[in-house]
């Protein structure tokens, strides 16, 4: 198997089990190039394993992964990021005490590197290209005006900001998000969704994103993957998803008011 023309990513009958307990199943999935996913269901659903699997985090009991025509089953999360997936934690890697600039600049370092490992980098990290990727990373998800501030010292929405512009600082083809908003007060997170998503149309990045918050997914997501028991439920435009009684029975907990703009959450 390989993927389509179209489709940058793709999955096939996908499973992962750990002795008895069957965490992911029956997972077969194609997402298109620059389309933008949701992921959505309730804790223990599936959607880590799912995403961890894609970035070699967990190896598939069962099943093969495609990306870009080329079969990354079980390669170790540092040959994937390599091949251009790349992803963002729901809790910030970032170095605290170390200004944006500095995260930035460290990150276009480390995705120059063809090592990928930090110990390798000494002489890039202050090189013309990575000093370069890191200005422009910066101006692109619209934090300069932090650029001189230790990262341990950010609102945490600037801090989410960063630690997603140092997963893109490198051009992936794809990125895989973990709870972009989680941490993020009301007022903030439609801002804060604005500039990563503008962010990355700018880039024509493929975008899986775990979320919580039906708002965001109403809003953001091209496409929505609503998982329970470990496999996908639901797969399709975010108003077919998020009105799919058997997603409102066992995701939501709520009739969802897609249409109206008064969602629920997951």
């Amino acid at each position: 198997m390989s993927t389509s023309n179209s489709a940058i990513l793709a999955v096939h009958d996908l499973e992962k089990t750990f002795g008895s307990l069957v965490a992911a199943r029956d997972i077969t999935v194609s997402v298109p190039a620059e389309q933008t996913v949701g992921v959505i269901g309730a804790n223990g659903a599936g959607k880590t394993t799912f995403i961890n699997m894609i970035t070699g985090h967990l190896t598939p009991s069962k099943g093969s992964i495609w990306f870009e025509d080329k079969e990354i089953t079980g390669k170790p999360s540092r040959e994937i990021t390599r091949l251009g997936i790349s992803r963002s934690f729901q809790v910030a890697q970032i170095f605290p005490s170390l200004t944006v600039f500095e995260n930035m600049r460290i990150a276009a370092a480390i995705a120059r590197c063809s090592g990928g490992v930090l110990g390798n980098i000494s002489t890039p990290v202050h090189s013309g290209a990575a000093t370069v990727e890191a200005e422009a990373t910066i101006d692109l998800f619209q934090i300069g005006r932090y650029r001189d501030t230790p990262a341990n010292a950010l609102p945490q929405g600037v801090r989410k900001l960063l630690d997603i512009g140092m997963a893109v600082v490198g051009w992936p083809r794809l990125l895989l998000l973990d709870e972009p908003t989680s941490g993020i007060s009301v007022e903030e997170k439609f801002d804060l969704m604005n500039v990563v998503m503008s962010a990355l149309k700018t880039r024509k990045i493929t975008v899986l994103f775990v979320e919580h918050d039906m708002e965001i997914v109403a809003r953001f997501a091209d496409r929505v993957l609503a998982f329970y028991d470990g496999t996908v439920i639901a797969d399709g435009t975010p108003t077919e998803t998020l009105d799919n009684p058997r997603v409102q029975e066992l995701i939501s907990g709520v009739r969802l008011k897609t249409s109206t703009g008064r969602p629920g959450h997951a």
